[in-house]
């Protein structure tokens, strides 16, 4: 199966590096040269334009960073949709937002196209080890399509409807408790510093006790021991709810606790620690906030 590959960034190069690892054809494109290079050494081909990227591809898959990054590549100038061909299948990996997808899913239905909305939980070096938790959502025959690629890249995939959107405001909703469980996470730390007693103590021994969850002690760690290269910023973090909170107004809904959460990373942006790993970001606005 011949498969075009748009976005190589942390993430999109692990999961291309994992597509390759799998025996597919890739043609792969990135809007600034540079990370296509070790997949080019892997056996993928290199492409100079978006277009030329999926022009003969029986699949697109797209991992791109933002909304406005899907609109240059996909609705653009670059025209990727039209020069998809009238058959081909665009699989799209990225957290956008709701509306985007509900336009990209009537741009490809106008073209003939199917599309299948399959963004990823989890980080990039998940990602590598073939780890991730796929939510997808599509029309039953693109769906089967797209199976065979997303399975070895995951350890298990949810499809929640039949339409592309509802898999973006999962994906949304799932990220909004990550940052509502940091939240926690880092009250929790101020508090017990405050009572003299050692975080990481506090943290380890509320989740033997009461949660035992393998996610609680991974982001307490990277919360407390940020890695020299973060996997997820908080610019992520606060785009992320942004949309969560946009999808969540289109349909007459507020979100007490996502609207406390917003004014916790507007903090973090004015600060200047967007590109913090989101954990320890978000740790070093509640520090302040208690005054610690």
């Amino acid at each position: 199966m011949r498969i075009a590959f748009l976005g190589l960034g942390k993430m999109g190069r692990a999961i291309a590096g994992r597509l390759l690892a799998s025996g597919h054809s890739l043609a792969v494109w990135n809007r600034t040269p540079g990370p296509e290079e070790e997949l080019v050494a892997q056996g993928a081909t290199r492409s100079t334009s978006p277009a030329e990227a999926v022009r003969d591809a029986d699949v697109v898959m797209s991992m791109l960073f933002d909304d406005a990054a899907h609109e240059a590549v996909l609705l653009g100038g670059s025209g990727v949709l039209d020069a998809m061909q009238p058959a081909a299948l665009h699989i799209s990996l990225a957290t956008i937002s709701v509306a985007l997808c509900e336009r990209l899913t009537a741009e490809h239905a106008r073209r003939g196209q199917a599309f299948v909305a399959a963004p990823v939980f989890g980080r990039p070096n998940v990602a590598a080890e073939g780890r991730l938790w796929i939510v997808a959502a599509g029309e039953a025959g693109a769906l089967a399509k797209a199976r065979p690629l997303l399975d070895p890249l995951s350890r298990g995939i949810t499809v929640v409807g039949a339409e592309p959107r509802q898999a973006h405001a999962m994906k949304l909703g799932g990220n909004f408790l990550i940052s509502a469980m940091i939240q926690a996470l880092c009250d929790g730390c101020v508090y017990a510093e405050s009572q003299g007693i050692d975080p990481a103590t506090f943290l380890e021994t509320v989740n033997n006790a009461l949660f035992q969850s393998p996610f609680y002690a991974a982001y307490s760690k990277v919360m407390l021991q940020p890695p020299p290269t973060p996997g997820a910023t908080v610019a992520l973090g606060a785009k992320d709810l942004r949309l969560l909170r946009e999808s969540a107004a289109a349909r007459n809904r507020r979100l007490r606790l996502a609207d406390g959460l917003a004014e916790v990373f507007e903090e973090a942006l004015a600060a200047g620690w967007a590109e913090d790993d989101w954990a320890a970001g978000m740790l070093r606005v509640a520090e302040r906030y208690a005054g610690a």
